[in-house]
C-alpha cells in the first residue's frame, strides 16, 4: 500500500496547487474550491484563467519550479489524441510521456488528465464521468496518478440520458455534447460550472467538480501522513 505523502502545512497557508497546461481554469476552480491555493501555467496567454496565472513551457516550468508545491495537475494537451483531429489529419505533440517524466523529478505528489483515447498510454487511470457529481451531461475524463498519490474509481451510473448528436442544439430530455462548434455556450456553462469560459474553453475543459474530488481525496490522504 502507498504510504500517504505529508503536505507542508504552514498555520494560515493554503497548500500550494500547480496547475499545469491550465487553459481557462476548470481544474484550477476545482482545487481552489477543494482548499488550495493556485498557480496556473501554460505556454499561450489566458486572459479568463481566474488564478494566479503565469506564461511558461510547462515541462520547462515544473522541472524548474514543481518542487515549490504541494500538490501539481498536469492536463497534457488532448489534441494528438483526438479523433476529430485526425480525421482532420491535424498533427499534435504526444506530451504524455515527457509529462510524466518531468512529474517525477519533482517529488511532489500528482496528476495527469486526458481524454479516452489517451488511456492506453495512461498508467492505470481512473475515470471521472459528470453523472458522478450529479451534472447532466456524460463528459469522460481519465486520471494518473502519482507521486504517493492514488485516487479509488467512483462507481459509474448508468447513462439513461439520451445525447444531443454532436455540434447539434440539446433537444429536451436530452444531455448535451459540448465539444467542437457546438450552440448553447450559456447552457454548457451551467451544466458544467464554469460561467465565465467562452466556447474554446468549455470544450477542452474539466468540470471543475472532478478536480474538486480529487483534491480534497488527496488533502484527506495528505492528513493521514501528518496525523502519522
Amino acid at each position: 500500500m502507498t504510504q500517504p505523502v505529508p503536505i507542508r502545512r504552514v498555520h494560515g497557508r493554503r497548500p500550494r496547487l500547480l496547475d499545469l497546461f491550465c487553459c481557462q481554469g476548470g481544474s484550477g476552480k476545482g482545487y481552489t474550491d477543494a482548499g488550495f491555493d493556485v498557480t496556473g501555467v501554460d505556454k499561450g496567454p489566458q486572459p479568463r484563467y481566474p488564478f494566479r496565472f503565469i506564461q511558461a513551457d510547462a515541462i520547462a516550468y515544473v522541472l524548474a519550479h514543481g518542487a515549490e508545491f504541494d500538490f501539481i495537475h498536469a492536463s497534457p494537451p488532448c489534441q494528438h489524441d483526438s479523433k476529430c483531429q485526425r480525421i482532420q489529419g491535424n498533427a499534435h505533440p504526444d506530451l504524455i510521456a515527457p509529462t510524466r517524466a518531468a512529474l517525477e523529478t519533482t517529488g511532489r505528489p500528482w496528476v495527469i488528465e486526458n481524454v479516452g483515447d489517451a488511456v492506453p498510454k495512461l498508467r492505470e487511470p481512473v475515470m471521472l464521468c459528470a453523472t458522478m457529481f450529479g451534472l447532466d451531461n456524460y463528459r469522460h475524463r481519465f486520471f494518473e496518478t502519482g507521486g504517493g498519490f492514488t485516487l479509488p474509481q467512483p462507481g459509474h451510473p448508468v447513462h439513461t440520458v439520451p445525447q444531443a448528436k454532436m455540434g447539434r442544439p440539446v433537444p429536451p430530455g436530452h444531455f448535451g455534447q459540448y465539444v467542437g462548434n457546438f450552440s448553447g455556450v450559456q447552457a454548457a456553462r451551467d451544466v458544467l460550472g464554469v460561467p465565465w469560459m467562452n466556447r474554446d474553453g468549455i470544450r477542452e475543459c474539466i468540470p471543475p467538480a472532478y478536480s474538486e474530488h480529487i483534491g480534497r481525496a488527496f488533502l484527506a490522504h495528505a492528513a493521514l501522513g501528518v496525523a502519522a
